[in-house]
């Protein structure tokens, strides 16, 4: 009696540890994205359809669920952070019927934030001046300062009942802009990742610089280095800098949290093996910019990349990359699915034993 009670005590246990072995093996093959949702991010806005870093933008995104909204930032000559992609105000403004150019053309920096503001920003691309149904809260087409669209996403957060998060891009290598792009945060209550905040920048050099800045302030908001995917010959993933020259995965650790790579990029293609990657050296994976604007090729491309595991994706039309998001997590088992499959499992060994025995 005493052998059979040893006997069958093994064999619950190493039952039990089998099925240990099963569920960490089950939650292990989990999508990355079941323990953090995938991030919609609005490219300078609700880009494809209202003109691209306006308030009106912005908004709009917010309404169609973007988790976080990217003012891409630039001085003004007096010393402002305004949000503006280009460092020239032609491309996205009036400012050639304002203004006679200034040093040869409109650099950001050689206007006043006073004149910018007479600025109208208008529609590129796919962009309008209007949305159906839709009647924003500032009406007025302008270049919005960092601090106005950090107010806009506090305001929006409390009307639509979370948190809205904030994306800023260092548009230039300036020590300068590091100091004002911290201060700004931190004076906002923008401190660590739990305030829904990433910073980005395309240079390497300027994301160590406010790594270093903000050890010393106490500070631990997300970093993300902007460039393509580099895949060496040996299969070897690396971080593709605008400069040509490529980082390890170990070193853009060791000042950043993730990368944020440009899609559909012939001489650097995404693969699930890149992105696998970069999460082994502890690296979230961004992307941009998805900008199809027919529903049916925008969610096979969204798709596409969330089966890769991409953490975040920077798009121009927030709505179709909401409702791919949402599609995607909701095919994804929930962990108590996992847990009753190993249980499952184990009743199933248990059982076996029980008929043998």
């Amino acid at each position: 009696m005493k052998n059979y009670i040893t006997s069958t005590s093994l064999r619950l246990a190493r039952t039990a540890a089998a099925a240990g072995f099963v569920l960490a093996s089950l939650m292990a093959a989990m999508p990355a994205a079941q323990a953090a949702e995938p991030i919609v991010i609005a490219h300078r806005g609700a880009s494809g359809y209202l003109p691209e870093h306006t308030l009106a933008g912005y908004e709009l995104a917010v309404k169609m669920g973007a988790d976080y909204i990217e003012p891409d930032l630039q001085f003004t000559k007096d010393g402002v952070l305004v949000a503006m992609h280009d460092d020239t105000l032609g491309r996205t403004t009036n400012v050639g019927t304002l203004f006679t150019a200034r040093n040869g053309g409109y650099k950001v920096s050689d206007f006043t934030l006073a004149e910018i503001k007479t600025l109208t920003v208008k529609p590129t691309g796919t962009g309008s001046n209007s949305y159906a149904g839709f009647t924003p809260l500032n009406t007025e087409l302008r270049v919005p300062t960092f601090q106005e669209v950090i107010d806009l996403a506090k305001s929006q957060s409390a009307l639509v009942g979370h948190t809205v998060g904030i994306y800023p891009e260092a548009k230039q290598a300036d020590p300068l802009m590091e100091n004002q792009i911290l201060s700004t945060l931190v004076s906002n209550g923008y401190t660590t990742a739990a305030n829904k905040v990433y910073v980005q920048s395309f240079s390497d050099v300027t994301l160590r610089s406010i790594d270093v800045k903000q050890k010393a302030q106490n500070l631990d908001m997300p970093l993300i280095l902007l460039g393509v995917a580099v895949t060496q010959a040996d299969g070897t993933a690396m971080m593709g800098l605008t400069s040509g020259t490529a980082l390890s995965f170990a070193d853009v650790a060791s000042f950043a949290d993730g990368i944020s790579v440009v899609i559909n990029y012939a001489a650097g293609p995404i693969t699930k093996s890149f992105i696998d990657q970069a999460h082994a050296a502890g690296l979230l994976v961004h992307s941009w910019t998805f900008s199809k604007q027919d529903p049916v090729l925008a969610a096979a491309e969204y798709k596409k990349y969330l089966e890769m595991g991409m953490d975040g994706m920077f798009t121009n039309y927030a709505d179709m990359a909401v409702e791919a998001r949402d599609a995607y997590v909701a095919s994804i088992p929930e962990p108590s699915t996992y847990a009753l499959m190993a249980l499952g499992l184990v009743g199933l060994a248990v059982a076996k034993r029980r008929k043998v025995h």
